[in-house]
């Protein structure tokens, strides 16, 4: 008599006990395809038509590697005033009752809702030699606009209400009698920040870094205006791809956007292993 067939040692179990996972799971890869990653496959597959050597002449070319370093410099000193000043604009939200609070909360979001081009020609306008701000440095020989210092500005205008929105519930959160109770322990200010605060404020600060990091890296609408766009010094690299993109040089805008994909996704990542290692030590 033959032996039964064996069942099969692996099976697709469905994670949880609630109905519907399988066609969750499907709608989700479908969407995140088409969205997401076939976007992302045909931009990597585009920069090799002029083959390795064309891809590599592109990114050595100096004009490409200006503005790759500009581009993600910038939006890192940019992301990191963020992360300071939005700590200091969360706290007075979520500590402080003042008049006019529920306005200055809402005035946060404005970055969000103002188009981007229309942000530049504000910021543009203020800071420009002639302008309100711009004018005064003026006379002492400081130029704000049309200098990276400009796009650093943009870039922070851009990315402030991540690093208030993503911290603020968190703050919301926490119980403030843990404070109380650190000082009644003898904790001075700082020490209450350093030991108390802060620790469980890592993960959502490093995730708000991320996020106005990854959104000033892409800005181009409110950047261009304030940049100048002069090769070599003050020009960003989405306003480089769209320059190629008019030079019909497909291959070589998809290059510089690859390179900034990988570079991207390379710092992301190591943000997102610094939270899990302070998340492992505790600080969570």
């Amino acid at each position: 008599m033959a032996n039964p067939v064996a069942a099969p040692r692996w099976r697709f179990r469905e994670p949880n006990v609630l109905p519907g996972f399988r066609l969750a799971l499907g709608f989700t890869l479908i969407y995140v395809s088409f969205i997401l990653l076939i976007p992302l496959a045909a931009l990597v597959a585009r920069p090799w038509e002029n083959g390795l050597d064309g891809f590599i002449a592109t990114l050595l070319d100096e004009r490409v590697l200006k503005a790759l370093r500009l581009t993600f410099s910038v939006s890192f000193m940019a992301a990191a005033m963020n992360v300071v000043m939005g700590l200091v604009i969360t706290w007075a939200l979520v500590r402080y009752d003042f008049p006019g609070r529920g306005i200055l909360d809402a005035m946060v979001d404005l970055p969000f809702a103002l188009p981007t081009a229309v942000a530049g020609i504000a910021l543009t306008s203020i800071y420009a030699p002639n302008g309100w701000v711009g004018g005064l440095f003026s006379p002492l020989g400081i130029k704000i606009a049309y200098t990276p210092i400009g796009i650093w500005i943009a870039m922070v205008f851009v990315g402030l209400p991540f690093i208030v929105r993503t911290v603020q519930p968190v703050l919301q959160e926490f119980d403030a009698e843990v404070e109380e109770a650190a000082t009644m322990l003898g904790a001075r200010p700082l020490q209450r920040i350093r030991r108390v605060i802060l620790p469980a404020l890592w993960p959502a600060v490093i995730t708000a870094f991320s996020l106005a990091f990854a959104r000033a890296v892409g800005e181009y609408g409110s950047v261009i205006f304030i940049a100048g766009n002069m090769p070599y010094k003050t020009e960003i690299a989405p306003l480089l791809i769209v320059t190629k993109l008019e030079q019909f040089d497909y291959a070589g805008a998809a290059s510089v956007g690859l390179a900034m994909l990988i570079l991207s996704f390379t710092i992301i990542l190591l943000v997102n292993i610094i939270q899990l290692l302070l998340s492992r030590r505790g600080l969570k």
